[in-house]
C-alpha cells in the first residue's frame, strides 16, 4: 500500500471540505482492512515533517508486517476544525495527532478518544508534567502517548561570548554583569518579540521560575495554599521590568520572526526561548554556533537551583470511532517505545517524551541535560489552559503592559488571579 503525502493542493482540498462539514478523506481504497492487511491513517499539523514521519513509520511497517500507515498532514492554523470535523464523523483518521493540556479536553469531553490506561505500555515512565498532557482533566485517564517535550531556557551566541571575553553565567550578579557588558558594548544582550505576546509567559518562565517556586508553586497554587497574587510570583514578575533594559528598547514592536533574525543574524547575543527553536536557528544561519543554559538563581528564589521549566507538545491519540483499534493500539504500543522516541530525536529534532533517548546534536544534548538538571513545568500552559481566559493569553498582553510603562508587578499578577478565577477552583 502506498502512503498518501499530502501536497499544498490537498491541504486547501482538505480545508475546503472541512468547512463544508466533511472530513477531508482520499480516495477509499486504502482505509479498510483487506485481508490480513490493515491501512491505519494516521493525521497531524506538522506539514513540515511528512517527509520524516513517512521514513519513521516505514520503521514500523517493516517490524509490523500487515499494518500499513497513511500519514496526513494537514495546515496547523486549520487543524483543530479539521480534526474535530473528522473524528465527529466517520471518516476520521484512526490515530490522530492531538494537542495537550487544555486543549485536549474538548476532544475527551466529546467522547471522540479511547483511553489507553492498561493498554500501552511505558506510559508510567513518562515524566509526570508530560503525561499530564495526555490526561482527561475531569476523569484522571490517559487518552495519548505524548509526542514531544520542549524545554524552556536561554539560548546564546558563542562566537559573541568569546569574543567579549564573557562567560557563562552561574550566578545572578554573573548574569547582570553579562548584560551590562553586551548593553556596554553595543550590543542587544536579549533578542525578544514583544509584538507576539504567547512568547511574553514563556520569557516570564524562564527568568522567574525558579523565583516562583517552580513544581513547588505549582502544587500550593492548585491546592489553593498560595495564588498568583502571592508575594514570590509578583517578584518573578518584577524581572521583566528590571531585565527590560536589556532587551531592544521598542521591544512591544519587535515581532517574534524578527526577534529569531535579530539572534540568528548576531544583531542579539541571547534569545530566550523554547528547544522548538533550535532547527530553526539551525535553518536561518547553519554556521551559528550557539548553546544554551539555565537563567541562575535570582535574589529571594525560592528554589536551590535553575530550572528548565517544560511542556509536552502534541500527543497520539486513538480515534473512539475508529474499526482498527487492534492495530491502533499496536501502533500506539510502539509510539512509546524508546525505539520510536530516538527517531523522534533523530528525524525530527525534537526531544522525545520518552525516557533513555540519546541526541546526537551538541546543542540539543546540552539543552536536554539542562533540563535533566533541574526541571520545572512550563505553569500556565501545563495547568492554567483549561478554560477562557487562558493564562498565557492574560499574563501575555500583561507583561505588554509592563514593557509599555502602563502595569506593573503586582497588577499584572492581580490581573491573571483575577483572568484564571472566572474558571479555575482550587483543589478541583
Amino acid at each position: 500500500m502506498r502512503r498518501r503525502i499530502l501536497t499544498t493542493a490537498a491541504i486547501l482540498a482538505g480545508s475546503a471540505l472541512a468547512l463544508s462539514a466533511c472530513a477531508p478523506s482520499a480516495s477509499s481504497g486504502g482505509d479498510q482492512a483487506t485481508g490480513d492487511e490493515v491501512t491505519l491513517k494516521v493525521w497531524s499539523w506538522r506539514t513540515e515533517d511528512v517527509e520524516a514521519y513517512n521514513t519513521i513509520f516505514d520503521v514500523f511497517e517493516e517490524e509490523h508486517p500487515g499494518i500499513t500507515v497513511e500519514f496526513e498532514a494537514f495546515q496547523n492554523t486549520e487543524y483543530n476544525q479539521i480534526l474535530t470535523t473528522g473524528l465527529a464523523g466517520s471518516d476520521g483518521p484512526d490515530v490522530p495527532m492531538v494537542r495537550a493540556y487544555g486543549q485536549l479536553q474538548p476532544n475527551i469531553e466529546a467522547g471522540q478518544l479511547e483511553p489507553i490506561d492498561g493498554e500501552v505500555d511505558g506510559l508510567d515512565d513518562i515524566a509526570p508534567s508530560v503525561i499530564a498532557g495526555a490526561k482527561g482533566k475531569a476523569d484522571g485517564k490517559t487518552y495519548a502517548v505524548p509526542l514531544a517535550t520542549q524545554t524552556l531556557q536561554m539560548f546564546y551566541n558563542k562566537q559573541i561570548f568569546e569574543e567579549q571575553g564573557l562567560e557563562v553565567p552561574t550566578t545572578w550578579d554573573e548574569f547582570i554583569d553579562v548584560q551590562e557588558k553586551l548593553l556596554a558594548a553595543g550590543i542587544t544582550p536579549m533578542a525578544l518579540g514583544a509584538k507576539d505576546d504567547w512568547i511574553l509567559p514563556i520569557f516570564a518562565d524562564i527568568v522567574g521560575s525558579a523565583r516562583y517556586g517552580g513544581s513547588e508553586f505549582e502544587q500550593q497554587v492548585l491546592s489553593g495554599e498560595k495564588d498568583f497574587t502571592d508575594p514570590d510570583y509578583v517578584a518573578s514578575l518584577q524581572l521583566i521590568t528590571d531585565l527590560q533594559k536589556y532587551l531592544t528598547p521598542d521591544v512591544v514592536g519587535v515581532s517574534y520572526t524578527d526577534s529569531q533574525i535579530q539572534f540568528t543574524s548576531g544583531q542579539a547575543a541571547q534569545f530566550p526561548g523554547g528547544s522548538f527553536e533550535i532547527a530553526t536557528f539551525r535553518n536561518q544561519a547553519p554556521d551559528l554556533d550557539f548553546g544554551s543554559y539555565q537563567v541562575p538563581l535570582p535574589e529571594g528564589a525560592v528554589l536551590d537551583a535553575p530550572v528548565s521549566p517544560a511542556y509536552a507538545d502534541g500527543n497520539f491519540a486513538i480515534n473512539s470511532k475508529s474499526k482498527k483499534k487492534e492495530a491502533a493500539f499496536e501502533l500506539l504500543n510502539w509510539l512509546a517505545t524508546p525505539e520510536f522516541g530516538q527517531l523522534v530525536a533523530d528525524e525530527l529534532n525534537q526531544f522525545s517524551a520518552i525516557p533513555g533517548v540519546e541526541y546526537s546534536d551538541e546543542v540539543m544534548q546540552e539543552a536536554w541535560s539542562n533540563y535533566e538538571d533541574g526541571q520545572a513545568p512550563y505553569l500556565l500552559l501545563v495547568d492554567f489552559r483549561y478554560g477562557e481566559p487562558l493564562g498565557t493569553a492574560v499574563l501575555g498582553a500583561e507583561v505588554q503592559k509592563m514593557f509599555l510603562g502602563q502595569q506593573d508587578a503586582a497588577g499584572a499578577a492581580a490581573a491573571l488571579q483575577t483572568g484564571i478565577s472566572q474558571w479555575f477552583t482550587p483543589g478541583e
